[in-house]
């Protein structure tokens, strides 16, 4: 067996480098990241274009349906909220600590107007999916021309 020279600014360099494409194959990674600092947090989500309605589906495992909010306004639609960590064990006694915690917020443009009052949402298993039944189209108004 050879031995290898330990570079401690390559080895540095090698980290920095495979943490940053691993994040870039998986954005959300990025995004997690930040609760580790206190900061806020982006859940995952799925926006389903059909026929008649956007379905929105969000990520917020361990999240209770008490400490979510939901709002619209201008075509946006904004989920927010908090999930506490566990409070009975003590940083020294962790492992490896991978859930995520703390306050959490997204907002997704929605590509049409929805029709506000109609709006449903359901929480369930750590996904929350919220319906949202599309406007009818205003159409313009046809003129008829009369022929002399």
């Amino acid at each position: 067996m050879d031995l290898i020279r330990w570079e401690p600014r390559e080895s540095l360099m090698r980290n920095f480098f495979d943490e940053f494409f691993d994040i870039m194959n998986r954005p959300t990674l990025g995004k997690r990241r930040s609760w580790e600092e206190g900061g806020i947090w982006s859940p995952a989500v799925d926006l389903i274009d059909k026929k008649d309605q956007l379905i929105a589906k969000i990520e917020l495992p361990g999240a209770e349906k008490k400490d979510v909010k939901i709002s619209l306004s201008d075509n946006s639609l904004t989920i927010h909220g908090e999930i506490e960590k566990d409070k009975e064990t003590k940083k020294e006694d962790y492992y490896c600590c991978e859930r995520i915690y703390g306050t959490y917020s997204r907002t997704i443009s929605l590509p049409v107007e929805v029709q506000k009052d109609k709006i449903k949402a359901k929480f369930k298993n750590g996904i929350l999916e919220i319906t949202m039944p599309k406007s009818p189209e205003k159409k313009p108004k046809e003129i008829t021309i009369e022929a002399e």
